[in-house]
């Protein structure tokens, strides 16, 4: 396996990770679990694993591929995702964490006017965009990457 498509590899299960998380095992969390805590719990504890991975493939990318450190995009695109997972993991999450911790009774059970359920709101909302923002980043270091390796290969018609 050459290190342009191990790297390709990378991105394309990071991407698939990620995807998983956000169509299948938050909303999953939330329909099958008892309380909206619980469910809250489990998927913060997927969430650092996913944004960990944001910033440890980009830069696995740009250490595999030394073409890849030469390309404007895949370098915008690699650090893009690894700050907004870097600002969730290390910014956002554990606000989020001693938010929760200080309210002492689950957040959906504060009243709806309380300041620490809007400053939660606000805060998932930054994670989820961080999310999104580090996803939409990474499918575009997998699209260039998938058509850098597409111009590498040989055409059907040539001598292997």
């Amino acid at each position: 396996m050459t290190r342009p498509l191990a790297a390709l590899i990378l991105v394309a299960l990071w991407c698939g990770a990620a995807l998983l998380t956000v169509t299948v095992v938050a909303p999953g969390a939330f329909a099958v679990l008892p309380t909206r805590a619980l469910a809250g719990e489990m998927v913060g504890r997927v969430l650092p694993v996913v944004f960990a991975g944001a910033i440890i493939v980009p830069a696995a990318v740009l250490g595999l591929v030394p073409a890849a450190r030469r390309s404007a995009l895949a370098l915008t695109t690699g650090v893009a995702a690894a700050v907004a997972a870097g600002v969730a993991l290390w910014v956002v999450n554990p606000r989020i964490a001693a938010l929760r911790a200080a309210a002492v009774m689950p957040i959906d059970q504060l009243a709806p006017a309380d300041p620490r359920r809007a400053m939660f709101g606000l805060l998932h909302g930054v994670s989820v965009a961080l999310l999104g923002l580090a996803m939409l980043a990474l499918v575009a270091l997998l699209v260039h990457l998938a058509r850098a390796a597409a111009e590498r290969a040989p055409s059907s018609g040539e001598a292997r």
